[in-house]
């Protein structure tokens, strides 16, 4: 299980007969302090004196001695329950014995409760009626203490006020943790530099531990104040992977620390004090992890999600991560969704929609019927409202799963029993039924029914946990007709859970558990509300001044649920399934700058039609730019030329690669040859700069724009300016050409869509330019750029929006203000699903299409001017001259390679990913080939 570390099944098994004592035996929200070797001393008749050895355990709320003999229980003795403390022979012995015990500490109470005798895991046992028992300590010189600590505690347990008793237990502990630190000796090495030292409490599910953290230049420790489990806890900060503030009791001071990428348990969770001391180590920590481990975001998960780089169950394990759950956190613990509606068929078809839950609605909006009766009840509730009386999750819920493999956690959280038998979990069918149509069950899944690990369908333990009304004993859980074993029923969840239905509908879920449906008017339209005290900022405990009433509603919502953390502010996009990946050009940039009759022959056809048996034809040429792209990073250079006398703005390349267009910023256009690596021609349209170049179809016309707020036509094979499109009041900043559309982006804040003939097709039809629509902005547009298929443009602008628009409409889709400087350059994915943008702000943000939602960001330290990009890598040209190479899944720039003097101001790579051309404002333009 998860928050059982992770050990071979028969340690697991072997760990009931090994560990008798464990933290799960104290109270919720109980400290253990001290432990001392003793002798359980036991008189019959005054005669006959047994000594039992163990130990005894100075616990915040109990007494605990832990004999050595397993056959002997363990016994729990509650000081509130306590009529009497103190030594063994004070004022004359005690009733019960002839004579005093040296070094004895005597108890006399109403209550004690049996624990784990000859080592079974069962219910506690309880005696009531007035008793005394009498402990031995091996060192009679520390009674006096151990009694005055005794007394103390027992003053606490006593106070009518639970807060009051709450107050006086924290000021004990404080006390005791001032009077130490941590223990130098401790370093792995003598030549570790301290950083440094606070207190803290180590968290494991239903217990926190408290102790000194403290953290070197190499490791992160943490000693408990106890010695329990162990001395010190020890993580080499080398090894650590990921690192998460966390939420523990409503207050943000958690930190959670992974060892693994994907592992679902962490390696230690630590609550502090003070919110400083977990900032200041987060900070320390996340710093030295800067040089080591990308840090990944909810956006970047998404987008390693969407393209098939993480499972459903991986990318639904880092947003519980990141959303605050966490397995040490039984009311925070990760939440998975019911997938699978069908518990009754002999065969469990994946093919039919009918198997599957509608991932759409919370549990609670399952069924029909119940739905009507709760809006009936919730229309005539006051405020504040709520749909349902419980959670989808709670530790209550957790251990309802996992009672087989964690029975002492279910005996801890309900105090020394187990639930009624049959309330138990006996069947998956009769669970999911229940959460059905039960009027108070609403509860989802978690991630071990998604796992590989069969030990909690199965009563291993052979624990007793009791019979039902018809008579059969609660075993091993049923399981539906179509698993033929443990094994098999966690297979088929799985696979479930990675069905093509289940990953073209997750981001529904997502929605409603992680999303925007999670709270809001968008979650009273979704019948999704709980109660407000399960939501993040529902409750300021800090603002509460009465004691009881902060530990009351702490206590209701650590045990009711608490809803996650929310991720996402919009609709979340969907997964890129295989039947939606789309055959067309990688780089997608040159969709503006070629219309080869192969990519015509794709884009005609809509990406949601392309079959597998389509995407093959052009199999050797996608290796091929797999190839490149994976050897990116091996790009050299191989030739600079200085053709112009300022900044090179545009790069157009004929489709032969003989001869190289470039536009400046000195006015001119020039035709550079390849093969005689000479200037052929050098064209000035007028006296201002031209801002971008392209050629169309056919190799015999290149279009220009200009700063002069023309745009111009020139022919090649007659070397003359052919037309002047005058149609914009300010500069032209970026032109585009896809099937006979011109679209051009002015800084005079318009987008425009002209329907053209390019001279040479067509005499009659010169000059003709009919404009087909007016995309409008706020200010100017610096850059855009057309998608594969040509139905969907990106624009950026100088305040830094990108704006996506549906050309087949003339409609804005989505406008996100994603830079706060402007927007350098703009391009989609090769399959339209993703724009990526770079700003002056250094950002690289990609956008999902279908959401508009920002769903990944990295920095650089500098302005990244240009780029091309293969949907996963992008080569950007950067202010300072270098090319960079970024692995978006990575969230991470890989490699630099230096090209310019001056920044790189445009870039063109060829079909084959082989060969990229780049130009500067050092007036440079830079061959590039790869090698390998």
């Amino acid at each position: 299980m998860a928050f059982i570390r992770k050990k071979p099944r028969e340690q697991q098994l072997q760990l009931y007969s090994r560990e008798r004592f464990s933290l799960l035996l104290l109270n919720l929200e109980e400290y253990y302090f001290e432990q001392h070797t003793a002798n359980h001393i036991q008189h019959k008749g005054n005669r006959n004196e047994r000594k039992i050895r163990g130990s005894l355990k100075i616990c915040s709320k109990s007494v605990i001695f832990e004999p050595d003999a397993i056959s002997q229980p363990i016994i729990k003795i509650p000081l509130r329950d306590c009529i009497k403390i103190g030594k063994h022979g004070e004022n004359g012995a005690s009733r019960h014995f002839a004579k005093a015990v040296p070094g004895g500490i005597s108890l006399i109470f109403s209550q004690v409760y049996f624990i784990k005798e000859h080592n079974i895991v069962a219910p506690y046992k309880t005696e009531r009626g007035t008793m005394e028992y009498v402990f031995e300590l091996d060192v009679s010189g520390k009674v006096d203490d151990v009694v005055e600590t005794l007394l103390q505690l027992h003053r606490a347990s006593c106070l009518d006020k639970l807060g009051d008793q709450t107050a006086m237990i924290t000021a004990i502990l404080q006390s005791r943790l001032a009077r130490t630190s941590f223990d130098k000796n401790r370093f792995q090495s003598v030549s570790e530099t301290l950083h440094m030292e606070c207190k803290a409490e180590m968290v494991t599910p239903l217990v926190t531990n408290p102790g000194h953290v403290c953290v070197t230049d190499t490791t992160l420790y943490f000693q408990p104040l106890n010695g329990y489990p162990t001395p010190v806890v020890q993580i080499t900060l080398q090894d650590v992977r990921r690192i998460y503030k966390r939420r523990h009791g409503l207050m943000p001071l958690g930190l959670e620390v992974f060892c693994t990428e994907d592992d679902l348990c962490s390696d230690i969770y630590l609550k502090f004090y003070e919110p400083q001391d977990r900032d200041d180590l987060y900070f320390y920590i996340a710093t030295y992890l800067e040089h080591h481990v990308a840090e990944r975001s909810a956006e970047s998960y998404t987008l390693q999600w969407q393209r098939g780089h993480l499972s459903n169950y991986q990318y639904l394990l880092h947003l519980n991560s990141l959303a605050d759950r966490s397995c040490n956190d039984l009311s925070q613990y990760p939440v998975f969704p019911w997938v699978v509606s069908d518990y009754s068929s002999p065969e469990l078809d994946l093919s039919n929609p009918g198997t599957f839950r509608d991932l759409s609605k919370p549990v609670g909006a399952l069924n029909k019927e119940r739905l009507e009766r709760l809006l009936a009840r919730y229309q005539e509730m006051p405020e504040p409202k709520f749909m349902y009386g419980s959670h989808y999750s709670s530790p209550g819920y957790v251990l309802f799963y996992l009672v087989r493999i964690a029975p002492e956690y279910m005996l801890c959280l309900q105090n020394g029993r187990f639930d009624n038998a049959d309330r138990m979990f006996n069947s998956i069918a009769e669970t999911w039924k229940n959460c059905l149509d039960g009027a108070t069950d609403f509860k989802e899944l978690i991630p071990e029914f998604y796992g590989d690990d069969i030990s909690f369908l199965i009563n291993s333990l052979k624990l007793d946990l009791g019979k039902r009304q018809g008579g059969q004993m609660v075993d091993d859980v049923k399981l539906p007709p179509w698993a033929r074993s443990p094994e098999d029923f966690l297979r088929k969840s799985r696979e479930a859970l990675e069905s093509s239905y289940v990953s073209e509908h997750l981001h529904e879920w997502i929605d409603l558990v992680f999303g925007y449906k999670q709270k809001g008017g968008d979650a009273v339209g979704a019948h999704n509300v709980f109660h407000p005290l399960t939501y993040e900022g529902g409750v300021d405990l800090n603002s509460m001044e009465d004691p009881d009433e902060k530990v009351a509603v702490l206590t209701q919502i650590l045990e009711f649920g608490q809803t996650p953390k929310q991720l996402f502010a919009t609709p979340h996009p969907r997964r890129i399934t295989p039947r939606f990946k789309s055959g067309s050009q990688p780089s997608s940039c040159n969709a503006s700058t070629a219309d080869s009759p192969e990519r015509r022959r794709l884009t005609r056809l809509p990406l949601d039609a392309v079959s597998p048996g389509e995407e093959s034809f052009e199999d050797l040429t996608e290796e091929s730019r797999t190839l490149a792209w994976s050897n990116i990073t091996k790009l050299q250079l191989y030739e600079q030329h200085r053709i112009h006398k300022e900044a090179v703005t545009g790069i157009a390349v004929s489709c032969n690669g003989s001869s190289v267009f470039t536009t400046s910023q000195d006015s001119t256009l020039k035709m550079f040859s390849k093969e005689s690596k000479m200037l052929q021609r050098s064209i000035s349209f007028s006296n201002m700069a031209l801002s971008s170049c392209l050629l169309l179809p056919g190799d015999g016309t290149v279009i220009s724009s200009s700063w002069d707020n023309n745009v111009y036509f020139y022919s090649v094979a007659f070397g003359r300016r052919q037309d002047t499109l005058m149609g914009h009041d300010d500069a032209v900043s970026k032109i585009c050409w896809l099937d006979s559309r011109l679209y051009s982006a002015s800084w005079d804040s318009t987008v425009k869509v002209w329907s053209g003939v390019p001279p040479e097709m067509s005499a009659a039809r010169r000059h003709q330019f009919d404009l087909l629509a007016e995309l409008e902005h706020d200010v100017g547009v610096d850059t855009i750029s057309l998608n594969a298929a040509g139905t969907l443009l990106v624009s950026g602008t100088r305040e830094g929006t990108v704006t996506i628009w549906d050309l087949t409409t003339a409609t804005m889709l989505h406008q996100i203000p994603c830079h706060s400087g402007t927007v350098c350059d703009t391009a989609f994915s090769p399959d339209s699903r993703h724009v990526l943008s770079t700003g002056e702000d250094g950002c690289l943000n990609v956008i999902d299409v279908q959401t508009g939602m920002l769903i990944s960001s990295m920095t650089s330290d500098e302005p990244q001017r240009c780029f091309i990009w293969d949907g996963n890598s992008v080569l950007s040209g950067s202010q300072s001259g270098e090319l960079l190479v970024w692995d978006l899944l990575g969230g991470r720039s890989t490699d630099r390679i230096r090209g310019h003097a001056g920044a790189v101001t445009c870039m063109w790579m060829n079909e084959q990913c082989s060969s990229v051309i780049t130009g500067g404002e050092d007036r440079q333009i830079t061959f590039w080939k790869l090698q390998y």
